[in-house]
């Protein structure tokens, strides 16, 4: 058995073998050590059988002359000493030990070495090979210097495919395969193989056996040697797939006294007998933390997961200690900054209740709506437990908030150009939480060749309600369009549920009330202004939208059908007063051919039954054109008109869209080009007619950002009336619709 790979009892054998020689080599020199110590004791003065001192051996007359003494040679009882062997006391460690005499090296001959017989039976595989390493294999060639040849049984080895496509991504010799010269390629076959090794222990293949072998890669072939006369080729045999054997999983059916644990062991779809893939285990590892997690275990903890291999079963028992630590309930929402995200606001974002059980999915859900409100720069959410499991009954933790805020101010522009539209800026300044919680006020301005305007907006968001804002408005605006022009006065309030960024809604909805005095003036059948009228109005506008797109900016799936109706009272002075409504009928459908190309549409129908024309202000008429209507066409300027060309508007409007959303690979795949065509139509009666249909045809361009596409597009109308342009140019942030 072995925890994350085996033991080699012949290295092992060898080790022991070395200590044993270790341990004899250390008690010798021990001998050699105590005998140095003997030989090396210092001589007292008087022992007799002291040696003599170097003064004693070199008489006077050697100084007189040296030559002469030397010649003289050695006296017979030094020459004795060299050849007798040193005197050992008895008691001495070196008196057992018998003399050893070692040769000097160039006094030893050493018997000569036959050279051996070279073998010519060697034969070296060639490229491509012709003979493989496994008795019936099917290779799988992964480029011209890589094959993989695998048993020809696709029951030895099922998974080929994915592990070919995995082994494909991570292959270095892969990777590297435009630039390996012959040392780097034999470099990257060891890692490829070593590579081959633990894929195959991922799917459970402990015994498999991977044989590298290897073309041009010798020592002798130049470095430089041609591609096409190297390669490596990995035999693999699998072997057995072993299977799991006991599964351990700690304290997980302590859950039972909760009535948890079947549902709980379930998630963990690992049993014993399955095939021990590695990959298996970290998924069901995870699948296991989310059903903890949403089953009210909010301190479950999971330790990493251990596997012992067993060669003689072919079995692997896993071991994954589990500890659920108690059930709980959902309690209240507390936050460390009361005074300006209170506990009791955080609770009403919240999406489950106080006694619901705890899910950890409502806790990050938690977390992502109050970074999504924009006040705060960090937040962190904590169980905490204030009520203990008793008696099978789960306990209770509070949501403790620790937030940071944000910077609350902001100073926000946009600037766009619409044929008809001319150019437009707007610019704003607001701060979020003037009003804690979430009470934002904004103070806004647009500056541009057809509108200007100066508001002040008040803003309450997640009012009484997850994503449901209370707005308030007022604004002084004037709007110079060829149709009319017109000064105007307008506080508006507004209630409504609608989609963010973050949280997109199926169904939207809204409903408010608009008053407004407005001083309008129409163009005349010379293109000059008439006198100024003016219009008391109050309406009380409801809108809904069913929404099951993929994406707000960018959707490739999915439809939306949208209704608004506003039954409006309108008084002009020196008239009668005037009862109609505004209702309209918006409806579009994406279909997403593949990755790269979306079909979209788009139908809109509106009216306006119960007035007169003439008795129904300008600004509350019918119009088409534009970026976001007819592309082509001036802003408004489809519809009844003067004998001068301008549009009156009308009560009637029907509208058509049809484009392709195409990407292309410029630019890392964020480009993408849109031909579209577009018709529509504004009647005079309230019954839409389709007496005089105009149609635009042209491309866009799409910048595809993080945040959505930024939109260019190009529109030349088919059937132009006098005024028209030959060309319109539209620059927007999101699709068309």
């Amino acid at each position: 058995m072995m925890r994350s790979g085996g033991i080699d009892t012949a290295s092992a054998d060898r080790a022991s073998a070395s200590v044993q020689d270790a341990r004899l080599i250390s008690r010798l020199a021990i001998s050699l050590a105590a005998g140095a110590s003997l030989l090396s004791s210092p001589a007292f003065a008087q022992d007799p059988e002291a040696p003599e001192r170097l003064e004693d051996l070199i008489p006077d007359s050697a100084l007189e002359n040296p030559e002469g003494w030397a010649e003289q040679g050695v006296p017979q009882s030094a020459t004795d000493m060299e050849d007798a062997p040193p005197e050992v006391e008895a008691d001495s460690p070196l008196d057992a030990m018998p003399l050893v005499t070692v040769p000097w090296p160039t006094e030893i001959e050493l018997p000569e070495i036959d050279p051996l017989d070279a073998e010519e039976d060697i034969q070296f595989a060639e490229f491509p090979f012709e003979t493989p390493a496994l008795v019936d294999g099917s290779e799988e060639r992964i480029s011209d210097e890589l094959v993989l040849v695998f048993p020809s049984d696709l029951a030895l080895f099922p998974l080929r495919d994915e592990f070919l496509a995995r082994f494909k991504t991570l292959s270095t010799i892969e990777e590297l395969d435009d630039d390996a010269n012959n040392a780097r390629l034999a470099a990257q076959a060891r890692e490829d193989e070593e590579l081959l090794q633990r894929m195959l222990a991922v799917y459970g293949y402990y015994d498999a056996q991977v044989i590298r072998s290897v073309q041009g890669l010798t020592e002798l072939d130049p470095i430089d040697a041609p591609q096409a006369e190297r390669g490596v080729r990995f035999d693999i045999i699998p072997g057995a797939q072993y299977l799991f054997g006991n599964i351990d999983l700690g304290s997980l059916a302590t859950t039972s006294r909760f009535g948890d644990y079947e549902a709980l062991r379930g998630a963990f779809e690992i049993l014993p007998g399955d095939p021990a893939l590695q990959d298996k285990i970290v998924e069901e590892q995870a699948d296991l933390d989310r059903a903890l997690g949403e089953s009210g275990y909010p301190f479950a903890a999971i330790r990493a997961p251990e596997l012992l291999v067993d060669h003689a079963r072919q079995e692997a028992d896993l071991t994954m200690i589990v500890t659920p630590q108690g059930k709980y309930r959902f309690g209240s929402v507390t936050s460390n900054r009361p005074d300006f995200l209170s506990g009791r606001h955080l609770g009403t974002i919240a999406r489950f209740k106080p006694g619901q059980t705890y899910q950890r999915s409502e806790e990050l859900d938690l977390r992502r709506a109050i970074l999504a409100t924009g006040l705060v720069a960090s937040v962190v959410i904590t169980p905490v437990e204030v009520q203990a499991p008793v008696d099978g009954e789960p306990g209770v933790v509070d949501m403790q908030v620790e937030l940071v805020p944000g910077e609350l101010r902001t100073i926000e522009g946009s600037i766009g150009y619409g044929t008809g539209e001319g150019f437009r800026a707007e610019a704003s300044w607001q701060h979020r939480n003037l009003f804690p919680p979430e009470g934002a006020l904004k103070v806004r301005g647009i500056a541009g060749t057809r509108e200007q305007l100066l508001g002040v907006t008040f803003r309450k968001n997640n009012f009484y309600g997850r994503d449901r804002i209370l707005t308030l408005d007022a604004y002084a605006s004037t709007l110079d369009y060829d149709a009319y022009d017109a000064r105007t006065i307008s506080l508006t309030g507004t209630y409504e549920q609608v989609s963010t960024l973050l949280f997109q809604k199926e169904l939207s909805w809204s409903g408010g009330f608009e008053i407004l005095a407005t001083q309008e003036r129409e163009a005349d059948a010379n293109g000059n202004f008439g006198p100024r009228e003016t219009y008391f109005i109050g309406a009380l506008p409801v809108y809904a939208l069913w929404d099951t797109s993929d994406s707000l900016l960018d959707p490739s799936e999915g439809f939306r059908l949208g209704a608004r109706v506003s039954p409006e009272i309108s008084k002009r002075n020196g008239g009668d007063m005037q009862t109609y409504a505004r209702l309209q009928a918006d409806g579009s459908y994406y279909y997403g051919v593949n990755d790269k190309i979306v079909i979209a549409g788009r139908a809109r129908i509106a009216s306006i039954p119960g007035a007169p024309r003439d008795e129904i202000a300008p600004s509350r008429r019918l119009y088409a054109g534009g970026g976001g209507s007819v592309r082509g066409y001036g802003y408004r300027s489809i519809g009844p008109s003067n004998s001068n060309g301008d549009p009156t508007g009308g009560r009637s409007l029907l509208e058509f869209s049809l484009e392709a959303r195409i990407r292309t690979p410029l630019l890392d795949n964020s480009i993408g080009i849109v031909p579209f065509v577009d018709a529509g139509t504004v009647g005079v009666n309230s019954t839409p007619s389709f007496d005089e249909i105009k149609i635009g045809a042209g491309i866009g361009v799409r910048y595809y950002t993080s945040f959505g596409p930024i939109r260019v597009d190009l529109g030349v109308p088919l059937n132009p009336g006098p005024n028209d342009d030959v060309v319109g140019v539209y620059i927007s942030l999101g699709q068309a619709f």
